[in-house]
């Protein structure tokens, strides 16, 4: 197959999919993970990939139309947009309020006058409209000459303008983050004793006590009301202070230390622990400084909401740095080859991040988390 480079494959595929909605399922919110999917393959050097994965992801699941536009919302004026965070049935007032900021300034100034006004609701579609914003600004950063460090070799660097796709892309990503805006309680002060991995440590875990076996019912319940659940209000004060970098490195080991403790968990969920502040990673070079560190509390508010909501217990959260060590793990080159033809959004995105993230500080716990979720995750059907 001839290679395709970053900047045609992904672009190819956004023109794709520029019919399709914000979410998709069956009487389900999922979000739509087709760009994110489809850039993280072109990342990865599969660029001759990304039009035939796109078509399977169109007809895998079927997507929802985007809300109409009712009015148009004033990005000058706080009471205009400020009551329509979280309501997704405004998602196409809030793409329209993001295609005319992108068409009047530079993308980021743009990112950089929203990205505070959107950090409070990270957890929006369980970090999804993080995670989709960071594909996109990747690809402008491309386009630019500025990629990130560490943000992977199949990016390049396409000297030139971005495309109108390319663009649309970040408006929808910024769209879908304000339009699912999910505000947690309390207020995060890096004011703490703990390093990373004794807040986790110190985390207590609420055991469910209803009847039947513990389902997605209960873990919605439980990002719904995180404050009710014992231990909440004082994880968000037990980080010490560190830099956001390192801190960046510890969550995405820590996190792919807790996947790999869990097996037990539906497999998707605790996916997001490891790609958001690896997503997060990505966007900070395009961001003030003053932003970094708020950014890095922002995360571990919805970390501490996640471990709340999706586990029960510590499970094998501590020995899954020893045992990561001690399991014979593809290195990353065969672990992308197998991710490629598993096919699966989740696999892709989290393959990329764990590959990037782990060249940035090796920890034997970012390959065996990629062998776990290959494993665990049911591969797409080609």
């Amino acid at each position: 197959m001839p290679a395709i480079h970053y900047h045609d494959a992904l672009n190819d595929a956004l023109e794709r999919m520029d019919d399709l909605g914000y979410e998709r399922g069956a009487g389900a919110d999922l979000a739509n993970h087709g760009p994110m999917g489809a850039e993280a393959l072109a990342v990865l050097g599969h660029g001759g990939e990304v039009a035939a994965w796109v078509e399977g992801y169109r007809t895998a699941m079927p997507h929802h139309e985007v809300p109409a536009r009712s009015f148009a919302l004033d990005p000058a004026d706080e009471t205009s947009w400020r009551p329509a965070l979280g309501d997704f049935s405004r998602a196409g007032d809030w793409e329209e309020l993001f295609r005319r900021e992108l068409a009047a300034a530079p993308w980021r100034d743009v990112l950089a006058r929203w990205w505070p006004r959107l950090l409070p609701g990270l957890l929006a579609g369980l970090t999804h409209g993080l995670i989709r914003t960071a594909h996109a600004v990747r690809s402008l950063a491309a386009v630019s000459g500025s990629a990130s460090a560490g943000a992977g070799a199949g990016a390049g660097a396409d000297a030139g303008q971005p495309t109108q796709h390319q663009l649309t892309e970040l408006a929808r990503g910024l769209a879908y983050w304000a339009a699912r805006f999910a505000h947690l309680p309390g207020e995060v002060r890096m004011s703490g004793q703990h390093d990373l991995a004794g807040a986790i440590a110190a985390l207590p875990r609420t055991a469910y006590a209803g009847p039947g076996k513990r389902g997605r019912a209960v873990a919605a319940q439980r990002l719904a009301r995180p404050a009710e659940l014992a231990g909440y209000h004082e994880a968000l004060g037990s980080l010490a202070p560190t830099g956001t970098q390192w801190l960046l490195s510890e969550m995405t080991t820590a996190f792919a230390g807790v996947y790999l403790g869990h097996p037990e968990l539906f497999p998707v969920p605790l996916v997001h622990a490891v790609t958001a502040p690896a997503a997060v990673r990505l966007v900070l070079p395009h961001l003030p400084d003053e932003l970094h560190e708020p950014s890095a509390a922002a995360l571990w508010h919805v970390h501490t909401t996640l471990l709340l909501a999706f586990t029960d217990d510590r499970g094998g959260e501590e020995t899954a740095a020893r045992e990561a060590a001690e399991t014979d793990v593809p290195p990353f080159d065969e672990l992308i080859a197998r991710a490629v033809e598993h096919g699966d959004e989740h696999v892709l995105k989290f393959t990329e991040a764990c590959r990037r993230e782990h060249a940035l500080r090796p920890d034997p716990r970012y390959g065996a988390a990629v062998l776990a979720a290959q494993q665990r995750i049911k591969p797409r059907r080609r």
